[in-house]
């Protein structure tokens, strides 16, 4: 059994496969990590390309797709390493990524970790999907450092100390599998996009940390499965950061927060209206409809969502980030009063 397992959750990604496999491969130390691809139902030639160009590759064939969420849940399933890395295709590592994850995690308190991750297209700037590490507002708003919603900075090493974060991005991230069953698994109602903040979330609840590696870079292409500009992504990062609050919030936040929320969204969704976008009205509209009638369902230990006041872990920002940004101009992470 290797220390940690590279799982690759595939759906139709033959194309990010063929680009990104071999770099995986050459800057992964064999006696460090085993390479797994996850096939999430593919109608296209990924399992026949990799049956036979990467023999040695493992290969866990789900099916049909299950999503991000219900996919890498059944994949780690079958996992007996200490460590997962859950690896997008459409991620290409760097020669020595691997190691700084690992020798963090040696620490048992650490649940789950990321690299720091810059975008394939504008290799000096960091990527929108994680960037230096995640945090959270009061109101649920997920930014990062070096990305606050569509402010994207250059990455000059303003962000290159190990830090704790709130979240680790889905596109590069190593858990404890230990800690990642305990915390049961990600919530597969998610299908795909938050399900990690979900799991962190839980994580801390549960006395575990997380962290970003600074000297770990890897560069995300984005988008590769679900595009940015998809009401169907719209509607899932809506709808499911309603269902990360519902769940992970003290109770006597929830109402409050909630009600917030609908303020916030609705504004949102009347400036894609009139930005004559009515496909994005009607994604945030549908989200709101959808979350109202879904049952409440919490998933992992009985005690952990909102076992203590979140404005405890690291990562919290308690303020509002939508109107420190758009009121109050901070534009960028440094900005912020992170106290």
């Amino acid at each position: 059994m290797k220390p940690v397992s590279i799982v690759i959750l595939n759906w139709n990604g033959l194309s990010f496969l063929k680009r990104f496999i071999p770099i995986l491969e050459s800057c992964t130390p064999k006696d460090l990590g085993e390479i797994v691809v996850a096939d999430n139902g593919s109608k296209d030639d990924s399992l026949v390309w990799l049956e036979q160009e990467h023999p040695d590759i493992r290969l866990i064939n789900l099916g049909k797709n299950h999503g991000y969420a219900g996919g890498y849940n059944l994949a780690l399933e079958q996992i007996d390493s200490p460590f997962a890395v859950l690896l997008n295709s459409d991620v290409e590592v760097t020669p020595g990524w691997l190691e700084p994850l690992v020798n963090l995690m040696e620490n048992p308190e650490v649940g789950a970790a990321m690299p720091k991750i810059r975008s394939h297209a504008n290799r000096q700037r960091f990527e929108y999907a994680g960037a230096a590490g995640g945090w959270i507002d009061r109101y649920g708003f997920p930014f990062c450092r070096g990305r606050v919603f569509n402010k994207i900075e250059t990455d000059n090493r303003q962000y290159d100390d190990r830090s704790q974060i709130f979240w680790a991005s889905g596109a590069c991230m190593m858990v404890r599998i230990e800690a990642f069953r305990q915390a049961g698994a990600f919530d597969a109602s998610f299908f795909a996009h938050m399900e990690e903040i979900d799991l962190c979330w839980r994580m801390h609840a549960m006395g575990y940390t997380i962290w970003v590696e600074p000297e770990s870079i890897v560069y995300h292409v984005g988008g590769g499965t679900l595009p940015n500009e998809s009401p169907r992504k719209i509607y899932l990062n809506f709808r499911n950061n309603l269902v990360l609050l519902r769940k992970n919030l003290p109770s006597h936040r929830k109402r409050r927060v909630l009600f917030s929320r609908m303020i916030f969204d609705g504004i949102a969704a009347i400036k894609f209206l009139l930005e004559g976008k009515p496909r994005f009205f009607a994604a945030i509209f549908k989200a709101h409809c959808d979350f109202y009638r879904q049952p409440v369902t919490k998933s992992g230990p009985p005690d952990s969502a909102g076992a203590n006041a979140p404005h405890q872990f690291p990562g919290w920002y308690n303020r509002s980030i939508v109107l420190d940004f758009f009121i109050l101009g901070k534009r960028q992470f440094t900005d912020l009063n992170h106290r």
